[in-house]
């Protein structure tokens, strides 16, 4: 068991504290209005806790204004943007919670005891579980970080590559969100799974004032028989530390490749391991990447937006692999579905994809952005293992 009133959780107690106070303080305002307590319709349900959530929302843009944030030491500005995007997520769900309680039936002064505990007990249930969701996300789900073991069968595989291991970690984003500790913790992790070779695809740290030395120096730990490479993600970018990252890396021991390739050799055999910087939306996936194929070698694409998995395999890239997308971050399966944020911006989420006999994997990665929360999207170290194909002409 975790000490909640120690420094690591001490103030994500204060946020979650401060922000369940503040949303459920203001459905027990409205309950206790004369107008609220007639039998609404489903739209007058929606509309009291509506505005709620849009005066929080207003609130806390006003003070996400980077002007603001820029003059609070950094742990500050974290939090009050932590804050702020909580509240919101917090609004939310409450609209939710709380519509589904006004839908239950009103309780009458005729109901039996029973009846009566039944209704008290259901809508208790209802409005306590957005403050349930976000503080199980926030104090249990976002520190369980896990190994996640995948194998990816690839279709002529050389012979040499079968049974090649490799560990990824991705989205670090080592910040007051994510601790020393913890990222300490996730290299033992990655070290202990004795790979032939270790990546990181990107987003070290998430703002120019994030500890990027910090992480880097726990980096340089990660061991793998043909070395640890790595891509740059959009937050290296954000922060203005690429050039920083890929030199102050070489000097750790690591690499990491801005359009660029290198040929290992495993054996018989030569894995090219290609890595670009992150691929913008506004301009063409990939352009030029073709320069970065190895005839005659296994190609392996590094790349923090996996957005471009089309782009790689028409390409002729067999593997890609990437992150940027946290799993989601937030997920909830209903109905044998994930529903997350990510899966409005890109179809790869979480996992392994294929098209054709070209695959992508994608991480979930360790760290947290804006909101300090995971729920249904648990941080990982992934332990990748290449097996060739049976028969050696589908991804499966």
């Amino acid at each position: 068991m975790f000490d909640l009133l120690s420094s690591r959780y001490l103030p994500d107690l204060v946020v979650f504290s401060l922000a369940s106070l503040l949303q459920t303080g203001a459905v027990v305002a409205l309950r206790r209005e004369p107008a609220v307590r007639r039998r609404p319709t489903l739209c007058r349900a929606f509309i009291p806790a509506l505005g709620v959530s849009l005066l929080s929302a207003a609130m806390g843009f006003l003070l996400r204004v980077e002007a603001i944030a820029h003059r609070l030491p950094n742990w500050c500005a974290s939090w009050v943007r932590g804050l702020t995007l909580m509240w919101a997520f917090f609004s939310i769900l409450l609209i939710a919670a709380y519509a589904a309680s006004r839908l239950l039936p009103r309780i009458e002064p005729g109901h039996s005891p029973s009846r009566r505990h039944f209704l008290v007990s259901a809508k208790t249930v209802l409005l306590g579980l957005p403050a349930a969701a976000v503080g199980y996300g926030t104090f249990i789900q976002r520190f369980n970080l896990t190994l996640r073991e995948q194998r990816i069968e690839i279709p002529n595989l050389p012979p040499d590559l079968h049974g090649l291991r490799i560990t990824q970690l991705t989205d670090i984003h080592l910040s007051p969100f994510l601790s020393v500790r913890d990222l300490e913790r996730a290299v033992e992790m990655a070290n202990e799974t004795r790979p032939h070779l270790m990546l990181v695809t990107g987003d070290l740290i998430t703002t120019e004032n994030d500890p990027l030395d910090d992480c880097l120096d726990r980096m340089a730990r990660l061991r793998a028989d043909a070395g640890v490479f790595g891509c740059m993600g959009n937050h290296e970018i954000y922060a203005g530390t690429e050039e920083y990252t890929q030199r102050q890396a070489a000097r750790r021991g690591m690499r990491f490749l801005r359009q660029e390739s290198a040929i290992l050799r495993f054996g018989a055999a030569s894995l090219n391991l290609a890595g670009v910087d992150y691929q913008r939306r506004s301009r063409p996936y990939l352009a030029g990447a073709e320069r970065l194929l190895a005839p005659g070698a296994f190609n392996v694409l590094l790349s923090h937006n996996p957005d471009v998995f089309p782009a790689a395999a028409r390409k002729g890239f067999p593997l890609t692999f990437s992150g940027h997308t946290h799993g989601g971050q937030v997920q909830v399966e209903i109905l044998g579905q994930n529903l997350n944020v990510a899966r409005f911006f890109t179809p790869y989420v979480d996992g392994l994809y294929h098209k054709s006999n070209a695959a992508i994997f994608v991480s979930r990665g360790i760290g947290t952005i804006g909101l300090p929360a995971r729920l249904g999207a648990l941080p990982e170290v992934a332990a990748i293992t290449l097996v060739r194909a049976a028969g050696g002409d589908q991804v499966s």
